[in-house]
This record gives C-alpha cells, sequence and structure tokens, in this order.
C-alpha cells in the first residue's frame, strides 16, 4: 500500500481515497468531495457587478431573435411574430413573450449579438467558455472560473450547477474535478445517491472501523499527509447529514410556487435554481432545447417561446419578491440566432451573424436596449457584441477579474471570455 500511494499523484491520491470513501459510505456520488480545502486564488473584486451569483439559462438550438427579444415589422422578415410594447416606453418585444413585456424595467436586451460558427457544437461550446473549441484542451465555464478564482463558498453545497445539460457540457475544462460543476439531469428528482444505502447502525459501524483503520494509517505513514485524505471522510459525512441538501428538493416548494414556474425540465430546474441562489450556489446553468426550428416555426415558437416568458416572468418576480434580484444576475444565451427569411419548409435556419441575449439583476440597469440590427435583422448596424464580450461581461457582474490570466497544465495563459470586453454601461 505504502509503495502504490507513493507511486500517486496529489490527484490521483485523491481520487482513489475518494472512491474508497463512496464504497465505505454506501453511496455513489459525493458530489463536492475534496473541494472544503479550496481557496481563493486570487483577490477577486475585479467586476463591478452587484451579483452573488448567476443564473444562465441557454436556449439550445439557435433562439430566433426576430421572435423573442427583436421583432421586426418587415412583412418579408417577420414570420409568426408582431412586436408588442413593454412598460417601457420606446421597447417593444416579440407578441410570444406577454409576460416578460411587463418585466421589461428590470431587464437590459442585447440585440447586436454575433458570432463567427453556425454549429451547434462549436456554438454551445463558445457560449459556455468563450473560447473556440481547440483540439488540445477543454476550456472551464463560468461557474468553474468563479470557484477558481474566488474559492468555494460552502462546505456542504456545490459551487456551480448544471441542470439538464447533457454530458458534453465543457464543466471545468483544464482545471481540476474539484472545480467540476455538479450535473443534475431531472430537476423533479434532485441529487441523487447521496444518502448512504446502508442502514444507520451499519453506517456508524462503518465509520468506526474507518477511524481504526485511519488511526493506525497515519501513524505509519504521516509523510504521506494521509490526514489530509481522512478529512476528506468527515467533509462528505457532513455533506451527507447537512440540511442544506434540501436545497436539491422542490417537493418542499408549494404548489402554486411551483404552477407559477409551469411543468417541464426547465421550468423546474429554473425553480431548482433559485433555490440555489438562496443558499449561496455561485453558478447555476439550466438548459432548454427544442430552439433550433428549421421547420413550421410558426408552431414550434408558440410553444418554445410560450415556455421561456412564464418560466423567466416567475423567476424575475420570484428574485425580486425574496430580495434577491439585486444580487443575482439572470442570463439568457443561445448559440446563434436564425435567419430572417422564412424557409421552404417554413422555418429559419441557422444565423450567427445577428441575434439577441438578455440580461436582468445583479446591479444590471434595467429597461435598456443595447445594439441594433438592421431592417430585416439580418446584420448588426451598431454596437457589435460578440459571444467573448457576453462571457466577460457575466464574469464582471458577477465581480470576478476578468482579465486575471491562469495557466492551464500545458502552461497556457487563460482569461475569463478570452479577453473580451464587458459591457460596463449595461451596469447602474
Amino acid at each position: 500500500m505504502k509503495t502504490y500511494l507513493n507511486s500517486l499523484d496529489d490527484l490521483s491520491r485523491r481520487r482513489f481515497v475518494e472512491r474508497s470513501a463512496k464504497s465505505l459510505l454506501g453511496v455513489s456520488l459525493l458530489p463536492v468531495l475534496g473541494q472544503g480545502s479550496a481557496m481563493a486564488q486570487s483577490g477577486g473584486g475585479g467586476g463591478g457587478g452587484k451579483a452573488k451569483s448567476v443564473i444562465f439559462l441557454f436556449m439550445s438550438g439557435g433562439m430566433s431573435h426576430l421572435d423573442t427579444f427583436d421583432p421586426k415589422t418587415e412583412s418579408s422578415v417577420k414570420g409568426p411574430t408582431n412586436p408588442i410594447k413593454t412598460n417601457v416606453p420606446g421597447i417593444s418585444i416579440s407578441n410570444h413573450l406577454p409576460r416578460l413585456a411587463k418585466h421589461m424595467d428590470k431587464m437590459a436586451i442585447i440585440r447586436s449579438m454575433n458570432s463567427v460558427t453556425g454549429v451547434h457544437g462549436n456554438g454551445k461550446y463558445v457560449m459556455r467558455t468563450g473560447y473556440r473549441p481547440r483540439a488540445t484542451i477543454v476550456h472551464p465555464c463560468l461557474g468553474s472560473w468563479g470557484q477558481y478564482l474566488e474559492g468555494r463558498r460552502n462546505k456542504t453545497l456545490p459551487d456551480s450547477v448544471l441542470v439538464s445539460t447533457g454530458s458534453r457540457h465543457p464543466a471545468s475544462g483544464f482545471l481540476s474535478a474539484e472545480y467540476a460543476p455538479i450535473p443534475i439531469k431531472d430537476p423533479a428528482r434532485g441529487l441523487q445517491n447521496i444518502r448512504s444505502s446502508v442502514s444507520e447502525e451499519k453506517f456508524d459501524e462503518r465509520l468506526s472501523l474507518s477511524n481504526q483503520f485511519d488511526a493506525a494509517f497515519r501513524e505509519r505513514f504521516d509523510h504521506l499527509k494521509v490526514k489530509d485524505y481522512s478529512d476528506l471522510y468527515d467533509e462528505a459525512i457532513a455533506m451527507m447529514r447537512s440540511s442544506d441538501l434540501d436545497a436539491f428538493d422542490l417537493s418542499m416548494e408549494s404548489s402554486k410556487t411551483r404552477e407559477m414556474y409551469g411543468d417541464g425540465s426547465f421550468s423546474q430546474g429554473v425553480l431548482l435554481a433559485r433555490r440555489l441562489v438562496e443558499k449561496g450556489v455561485r453558478y447555476i446553468e439550466v438548459e432548454a432545447g427544442g430552439w433550433d426550428m428549421h421547420n413550421y416555426i410558426d408552431e414550434g415558437i408558440v410553444s418554445r417561446a410560450g415556455m421561456l416568458d412564464r418560466t423567466v416572468a416567475a423567476l424575475l418576480q420570484d428574485l425580486k419578491s425574496r430580495g434577491l434580484l439585486e444580487t443575482t444576475l439572470v442570463a439568457i444565451g443561445t448559440e446563434f440566432g436564425r435567419t430572417p427569411g422564412i424557409n421552404k419548409n417554413e422555418g429559419r435556419d441557422h444565423h450567427p451573424r445577428a441575434f439577441s441575449t438578455m440580461m436582468a439583476g445583479g446591479g444590471i440597469q434595467g429597461g435598456q436596449v443595447w445594439g441594433t440590427t438592421d431592417k430585416k435583422g439580418y446584420a448588426v448596424a451598431s454596437d457589435k457584441v460578440n459571444i467573448q464580450d457576453f462571457v466577460a461581461t457575466m464574469g464582471y457582474g458577477l465581480g470576478l477579474d476578468t482579465e486575471k490570466t491562469i495557466y492551464s497544465p500545458s502552461g497556457r495563459p487563460f482569461t475569463i471570455g478570452d479577453k473580451g470586453k464587458p459591457i460596463t454601461k449595461l451596469f447602474g
């Protein structure tokens, strides 16, 4: 055993003990094991926003700007959508978003987004990391950046959570596993496999045996810093027995609140995000698919935009009523927009040249629109924003130093958003 442990690096030793701990404690998931000792890597405070948390809502498939936040009146491009007035004079959004129209005073719409890729996989990767994909490296998402730069906030909850995002998310990228977000496949089921599968009596018996083993092991192999790894057990036990895990249990919400957000994975995932924000989780990403509308957009947009409208309006209202909106940055993103022209299948195709995103809360000055597109929504007409700028703006709003350079294991330098420039004028 001594020879084996000596042959491992620190990360491999940690993983060895993690696997042992899972078997010993009778669980199959210890999502934040080994993160309790994570320390801030910089002084932070580089951003100008007031956000303590970010809820990033990812519209997967390419959300049509023309049918959501940048509707046009030109008959050749307007499709199934008409502009409606909002509660801010002079600003109109899609008639498919009537609830959000009443919250325009809380929102800042960015209509001048631009990307260089019209491919789903690459577009999603850039929006989540600020970097174009490379064959030799995987870049971290904003949640992992936040924990690396500012340190872990809570000993019993993860620093970042991904809800319904699938298996191809870049997560912590080149950062070590301790900075990885926790994936939640089904928000209604919450955090699975975290409670012990053995009885309380058996659990205590295993802990007693573990303590006896650790005492002898530490005495023989103190130079391996066995105590550091034994502490992982203590952290795991504290997490498993913590009431903070109730944050993942949506059944604790009233039926009225759950109904306000709406049914379905995305809507309940956003409700879960609000619960996690209340517990201080820094970054929560919730994905909603179904926006790839090459066919019959007049049918698809009613469902997708209706879901977005109901759920995000509920979130903004809920955060506001709980006094959390000023400290929670809500952002809506997508990989690209959709073509102004309606295709032969009565849908819209991929269009990276112009699209829209939205931000609210977290110090954002509501009731504003940043940038414009031309009359048909084909190209950016003013104040172009690339995806790197958008990611940097979220980091800035979260108080992170977007110019801080960190280095990958291969020694390559990286910053939040790949040197993107935050849109500081969005903040009040």
